[in-house]
């Protein structure tokens, strides 16, 4: 026992300064509890909001005027013909989709399309609906105007659990029908039509500009 303590006494220096050198760790400044469980607001980007989805007449109809100086409207014609011809042989689109009328005298090609609109697509869902619309070109010397239009969904028909829904672009994807009463955000139904419908005339806009550029 005697021995237990001299040798308790002979450590004690070494573990006190040990202690000594001890101490607490500054705490981090951390987010709030009820911070780190708050939304963040997600900003929509402006090309899907007011007046993104013009309407002529009551109808909603995009339109592409374009100038495209030195060609003739012969060039023009041939150019859109093409990438118009392309488009039906795509992936998504369904046997449907064709050039239905051209008048070559005056340069004009209308064109039908029915395709698939991926909303979302992941190894354990698909999310899409069909996409029906119509484009009219109308060329002439230097210039071409395109419209997209008698534009119509039909989505998830075929599923067992759901009645589906039938509908067109006016009912659907205007500023009225897809947006807040602030037109700051998108509907969270028929919002995603609007901006899916949106991206896709900005791709096919895209692609007849960067060709009558070239």
């Amino acid at each position: 026992m005697k021995k237990l303590i001299i040798l308790a006494m002979l450590l004690l220096p070494t573990f006190a300064m040990a202690q000594s050198e001890w101490e607490r760790p500054a705490k981090s400044e951390s987010q709030p509890r009820k911070a780190l469980f708050e939304k963040k607001n997600k900003t929509v980007d402006p090309k899907y909001l007011a007046g993104a989805v013009p309407e002529v007449d009551g109808k909603v109809c995009f339109t592409l005027d374009l100038d495209a100086p030195g060609k003739s409207a012969q060039q023009i014609y041939d150019t859109v013909y093409a990438i118009l011809e392309q488009m039906t042989k795509e992936e998504k689109q369904f046997e449907q989709s064709q050039i239905a009328l051209v008048n070559k005298a005056d340069h004009m090609i209308a064109a039908k399309y029915r395709e698939w609109l991926v909303f979302k697509s992941t190894a354990l869902a698909l999310d899409r609906t069909v996409f029906n619309y119509t484009i009219i070109a109308n060329c002439s010397d230097g210039h071409l105007n395109l419209t997209l239009s008698r534009i119509s969904y039909a989505y998830e028909l075929d599923r067992y659990d759901s009645e589906g829904l039938e509908t067109s672009a006016e009912e659907w994807i205007t500023d009225k029908e897809a947006l807040n009463k602030a037109k700051t955000k998108l509907n969270k139904v028929s919002g995603k039509f609007r901006r899916k419908t949106i991206d896709r005339k900005d791709e096919i806009f895209a692609n007849i500009t960067e060709a009558l550029k070239k």
